[in-house]
């Protein structure tokens, strides 16, 4: 089940910018995107196994996110239990996911939209984020920080940038 977050330009096809939350329950084949830049970070869970045109690539919560095409054969393998994972997919731009680091400055590329998923209750430049949502700026007002709110054990979230022309979402 996936859970969008950031859709731009809106719509079911025509999109070049796609965020979500999806809960993975089973093993199973990944949906294909081809021409498609998937990135994947997880949020929860004990792990899951990818294996991308037949190379395995093991993920695990605090690992860094994972880039691969989304035209690529991706099946997945649940390490034990049901995950839950952040994606940003990119279809024509290029972008970026990185893991927040609490109180270390980020700095999106200029022209860029960029934004935070904030995993805890945390505070981003001024602005006060619950766990679970995306804070997501259309032009970025600089270096952006994110402190925590509440005690972590893993990360505390992840920055996501989009070099889009044009119009930002």
């Amino acid at each position: 089940m996936t859970r969008e977050l950031l859709v731009w330009p809106p719509g079911p096809a025509d999109w070049r910018l796609r965020i979500s939350v999806a809960d993975i329950a089973s093993d199973g084949p990944f949906s294909a995107y081809p021409g498609v830049e998937r990135w994947m970070a997880l949020l929860a869970g004990s792990g899951v196994e990818l294996t991308i045109d037949d190379q395995r690539h093991r993920l695990l919560c605090g690992d860094a996110p994972l880039c691969f095409s989304g035209g690529s054969a991706t099946l997945g393998k649940l390490v034990d239990g049901p995950v839950q994972d952040l994606n940003l997919m990119l279809r024509g731009i290029s972008g970026t996911l990185t893991v927040a680091h609490a109180g270390r400055e980020w700095a999106p590329p200029a022209g860029s939209a960029a934004g935070l998923f904030c995993a805890v209750r945390g505070r981003c430049t001024g602005i006060d984020v619950p766990g679970g949502a995306l804070l997501w700026f259309a032009r970025p007002p600089g270096a952006l920080t994110l402190s925590p709110q509440v005690r972590a054990t893993g990360p505390i979230g992840w920055w996501l940038c989009a070099n889009i022309g044009g119009s930002p979402p």
